[in-house]
């Protein structure tokens, strides 16, 4: 098996979380892995883009552009900013949540959520919206986004992990105080996908 996920968000979303978990997923499974993330210059709500690639007799740590399986995206308009690293007919899973920056408020710019969404829709990928966010509130916290997404993540049957591999990793990483609401949002984001 090969795989290349590139998981896009910004700043305290927990981008680089889930791709220590996709990661320390496929290690125990006795698949080489490679990752490596872009961090925005502000820690919170700048641009963070991870890569993730799982399989044998790997290279670098980069995907290339046109190269992904799979995009997850965490916050709407990031979703923009990976599309060029899918490749045609890969898979993008993103959150219809928005993080409006600071500059627009500011009117410094704008934040066109209707025209975002039509621009992933015309992509070459198959394109599946969620609203995330909602699904982390429903949790308990609205930090675990990026725990529903791989809740939602754990039930595309190309992928060759089970929902238990997914959380025994999850578990493995977050401390035992959050394990509870992450767990709840795990289940949830598959319920999620698994309604549409």
């Amino acid at each position: 098996m090969k795989l290349d996920v590139v998981i896009t968000g910004v700043g305290g979303q927990g981008t680089i979380l889930t791709s220590r978990v996709i990661a320390q997923m496929a290690m125990t499974k006795g698949f080489e892995v490679r990752t490596s993330e872009t961090i925005g210059m502000a820690q919170r709500e700048g641009a963070v883009v991870s890569h993730v690639r799982i399989g044998k007799d790997l290279t670098g740590a980069l995907i290339p552009d046109g190269k992904a399986d799979v995009l997850i995206s965490l916050e709407l308009a990031e979703t923009v900013r990976g599309l060029t690293k899918l490749k045609p007919g890969g898979l993008v899973l993103a959150n219809t949540a928005k993080i409006i920056p600071t500059s627009v408020p500011l009117g410094l710019s704008q934040y066109q959520g209707e025209e975002i969404m039509d621009f992933i829709n015309q992509a070459s990928a198959e394109i599946r919206f969620f609203d995330a966010t909602q699904v982390a509130l429903e949790a308990g916290n609205y930090k675990t986004v990026n725990v529903v997404f791989l809740g939602v993540l754990s039930t595309i049957n190309e992928i060759p992990f089970s929902a238990e591999d997914y959380l025994q990793a999850i578990l493995e990483i977050l401390p035992m105080k959050v394990q509870e609401v992450n767990t709840k949002a795990f289940y949830l984001g598959r319920e999620l996908a698994l309604k549409k």
